[in-house]
């Protein structure tokens, strides 16, 4: 799907069928690129696919053998990869996109590995990262919880943390890590997509009976305090410590072995030089705005991604109990995740 940032009718009909989390989204036309998608799919299969190579790894396990696993999802690019080392540094095992990878060696036309998270016995709480796009469909729409379950991870031993960031600086991130892997257009369907997504993301989880946290990347403007409350609102304040925010030193070379993060095995094609940024402690970094222009702007109000945000943003400020900004106080009277679980 190639949609020109100038015609906005194509964008729309697609965002709308993820905004209802229509059925007919398991049946779009997932079309091959050839090097990042190797055949044609769709999502319903896709979604089998993944999850009898997930299957694999969990069958011969009983249910109280399962650790709670904390999912953060969310769109790239919204600090996921920083958050889970902050939980990595505090002592829980920390993996990156281990449901993503295996999906990314399916539709490379590769044979996936089963991920196999760790018995509870050993360690009773571990967390990972499986965020949305960017390179394809298929990476927009896939539901983390949705390939766990069905594999036959416990619900019970679940949670979700959806993570957002302020949608104009996330797209400008988009634009500069991948404009000389995608055309632009693309590029911003995608991440619109990605972006709405997040309504489909929870509302399964809720259907499920997962616990639902949202963190936004504002609120680290406080690391600290911001942590801290994460970190109690998830039933590990005995797993906090200040230092663990603080004080890195190289275990914050996020793309490098010496970070707490467990990196999955995935398709050489997918690696791309410096995508994270290394520093000394968890910490807000601002960004500008890049080459977003205007055009793209009414894109993200007009297909709702601002309202989503918005929506992130000010549950974030009430579950965790902070106050980090006017965009936690902006959202609308009715929005669009009162639509999705109405």
């Amino acid at each position: 799907m190639g949609i020109a940032a100038g015609s906005f009718a194509p964008l729309q009909r697609i965002a709308d069928l993820v905004l209802r989390d229509d059925p007919a989204l398991a049946t779009l036309a997932l079309e091959p690129d050839g090097r990042y998608q190797m055949a044609p799919t769709a999502l319903a299969r896709l979604t089998r696919e993944v999850t009898e190579c997930l299957a694999r790894g969990f069958r011969a396990r009983a249910a109280d053998e399962f650790p709670t696993l904390y999912c953060a999802w969310g769109k790239a690019r919204v600090g996921s990869t920083a958050l889970i080392n902050l939980f990595g540094v505090a002592g829980l095992p920390a993996y990156f996109q281990p449901v993503k990878a295996v999906l990314r060696h399916i539709l490379a036309g590769e044979a996936p590995e089963p991920w196999l998270p760790p018995p509870a016995a050993s360690q009773p709480h571990i967390v990972s990262k499986d965020v949305a796009g960017p390179y394809l469909l298929a990476e927009c729409f896939y539901l983390p919880l949705q390939l766990l379950i069905e594999a036959g991870y416990p619900a019970d031993r679940l949670q979700l943390l959806v993570l957002d960031r302020e949608p104009v600086k996330s797209l400008a991130s988009w634009l500069d890590k991948w404009s000389d892997r995608l055309p632009e257009e693309r590029l911003v369907g995608n991440y619109v997509l990605a972006a709405l997504n997040a309504v489909r993301v929870e509302a399964y989880a809720r259907r499920q009976g997962v616990p639902v946290t949202h963190y936004v990347y504002e609120a680290s403007r406080d690391a600290v305090g911001a942590a801290r409350a994460l970190f109690a609102r998830l039933g590990l304040a005995d797993r906090f410590s200040a230092r663990a925010v603080t004080d890195w030193g190289e275990m914050g070379q996020l793309g490098s072995e010496r970070s707490h993060i467990i990196h999955p095995r995935e398709p050489a094609v997918y690696f791309v030089p410096n995508l994270h940024a290394s520093d000394t402690a968890y910490r807000h970094r601002d960004r500008g705005t890049g080459a977003v222009g205007e055009q793209h702007r009414e894109i993200l109000v007009r297909t709702g991604v601002e309202q989503v945000y918005r929506d992130h943003a000010r549950a974030c400020a009430d579950e965790l109990g902070l106050d980090f900004g006017a965009a936690a106080r902006a959202a609308a009277p009715t929005t669009l995740r009162d639509r999705a679980f109405s």
